[in-house]
C-alpha cells in the first residue's frame, strides 16, 4: 500500500468521479484502522471550526485516524483562514484528512484550503468533466495506464458506442483491456467487435436471469437498468436478441451438437459465445421460446398497447416468464 499522506483535497465538477474517490478511501480507511477509526462529516458537521476542533481532539482510537470531509466547496475562505489553516498546520503524524469538494456555479473550492493542504506535504486532485472533443484523448491516456494502446479511431468508436459520461467509458475499456490483454492495440475495429454499447453490455447481466427463471433477481436488475435512464422500448429488442442466440444454441445442443462444434461454426466474440453456450444450457427450448413470445407481448406493450405503465407491464412479464 502507498505511504498516506496527511491530507487531500479532491475537487471539480465531475461529481460522479469524486464520489468513486471518495468510497475508495473510505473503504481503505476502514481496512486500515476498523469503522472506529474513521470519522465523517457532511451536512451541518462540515464546517471549518467543527472539523479543526475535531482534529485538535484527543481521540483513543488505536491506529492510523481518517477525516473524510464532504461540502468544502461551501466554505469560505475567512473561515478556513481563522478555523481550519491552524489545526492543519499542526496535525498529527498517525492522521489523514481527506476534502471534497463537489464544485458547480459560484460553488468552488477555496484557493487557501489547496495551499494549505499541500502544505502538509498533502496531494490536490481536480476531477474535471471533459468536453466531448477531449474525451478520445483522455481515453488513450487511460488506456496507456492500463497497458495497452488504443488509438484515435478506437477512441472515437468507444465513445461512439458507450456515450460521453467518462465512468461508464473507463469501465468499458478497463474491460477491453482485460479481455485482448496486455499489450494489446486496439482499434475501431477491436471496439466495435468487443464493446457493446452501455445498455446492451449491462443487458448481459438481465438476460442471465431471465433466462435462468429467477424472477426477484431479472426485476431488481431491471429496475436498475430503468433508474439509469433506460428505456423500456430499447431493453425489450436488445433481451430478445440475446433470447434468440441463446434458442439457436440450445437446439443445436439438444440436436447433439457440442459447444466445439458450435464454436467453430458461429462468429463473434469467443467470450459472448461461452456466455451464450452457458446460458443454453442452463435452459431449454420451450422454456425460450416461451420467453420470446412474452417479449413479443411486452414490446406491443411498449409502444402504447397497454393502459398499464411499463414498469408494470415488465415485471408483469418478468413474472410470467420465471414462473
Amino acid at each position: 500500500m502507498a505511504e498516506l499522506k496527511p491530507a487531500y483535497l479532491i475537487h471539480g465538477d465531475d461529481h460522479g468521479r469524486i464520489g468513486e474517490r471518495r468510497a475508495a478511501l473510505k473503504a481503505l480507511a476502514e481496512r486500515t484502522s476498523g469503522s472506529g477509526g474513521v470519522e465523517c462529516f457532511e451536512g451541518d458537521q462540515s464546517a471549518p471550526d467543527v472539523v479543526a476542533g475535531a482534529l485538535a481532539a484527543m481521540t483513543f482510537a488505536i491506529g492510523r485516524r481518517f477525516l473524510i470531509v464532504d461540502g468544502a466547496e461551501r466554505w469560505k475562505d475567512a473561515d478556513i483562514a481563522r478555523h481550519l489553516l491552524p489545526a492543519l498546520a499542526s496535525i498529527g503524524a498517525d492522521t489523514t484528512i481527506a476534502f471534497f469538494a463537489r464544485e458547480e456555479g459560484r460553488f468552488k473550492v477555496s484557493a487557501q484550503l489547496a495551499k494549505a493542504v499541500e502544505q502538509t506535504g498533502g496531494s490536490v486532485a481536480t476531477e474535471r468533466t471533459l468536453k466531448a472533443r477531449e474525451l478520445p484523448k483522455w481515453l488513450q491516456g487511460e488506456a496507456e495506464r492500463l497497458g495497452v494502446t488504443l488509438d484515435r479511431d478506437g477512441a472515437q468508436a468507444l465513445v461512439a458506442h458507450v456515450g460521453e459520461r467518462q465512468q461508464r467509458l473507463l469501465r468499458e475499456l478497463e474491460t477491453l483491456a482485460l479481455e485482448l490483454g496486455p499489450g494489446a492495440r486496439i482499434g475501431a475495429d477491436e471496439v466495435d467487435e468487443v464493446a457493446a454499447h452501455s445498455a446492451e453490455h449491462q443487458v448481459w447481466g438481465l438476460v442471465d436471469t431471465l433466462v435462468g427463471g429467477d424472477g426477484a433477481a431479472t426485476t431488481r436488475a431491471y429496475l436498475e437498468l430503468t433508474a439509469q435512464g433506460e428505456s423500456l422500448a430499447r431493453l425489450v429488442p436488445l433481451l430478445a436478441r440475446r433470447v434468440r442466440e441463446v434458442l439457436a444454441i440450445a437446439q443445436r445442443l439438444e440436436a447433439g451438437e457440442g459447444p466445439q462444434q458450435i464454436k467453430a461454426s458461429t462468429k463473434g466474440n469467443a467470450w459472448a459465445l461461452d456466455r451464450r453456450i452457458a446460458e443454453a444450457r442452463r435452459s431449454d427450448t420451450d422454456r425460450l421460446g416461451r420467453t420470446l413470445e412474452v417479449l413479443a407481448d411486452l414490446e406491443l406493450a411498449s409502444h402504447g398497447a397497454s393502459e398499464l405503465s411499463d414498469s408494470t407491464e415488465a415485471i408483469r412479464a418478468i413474472a410470467r416468464i420465471a414462473a
